[in-house]
């Protein structure tokens, strides 16, 4: 399963949750204002690294862009552009976005 978290962990618990039912096996995207969860030295720093130690963790590079953040990336989690987006939707039989 795909796991699309669009929310901020500073704004709500979208992530904690999506990260507590994640399994081996699926992947977890961060969109929109979830990209601050992917860098360094925020609030999501730990349970992110936890979290690739089980599954691919993504961050989409134009919302990182867009917010500045892509210098400050957590090691490990991976930047897809739009057409990655498409191919990890295509490449998981399900997806859950977490609001």
């Amino acid at each position: 399963m795909l796991h699309i978290v669009n929310k901020s962990p500073y704004e709500r618990n979208s992530l904690t949750s999506c990260l507590a039912h994640a399994q081996k096996g699926g992947a977890v995207l961060l969109i929109e204002d979830a990209v601050y969860a992917a860098t360094r030295g925020g609030v999501a720093e730990a349970p992110i690294r936890r979290a690739l130690q089980a599954l691919p963790v993504y961050a989409l590079g134009p919302d990182l862009e867009a917010r500045g953040m892509q210098a400050n990336l957590i090691e490990g989690v991976q930047v897809v552009d739009f057409g990655g987006f498409v191919d990890l939707v295509a490449e998981h039989r399900t997806n859950q976005s977490w609001l």
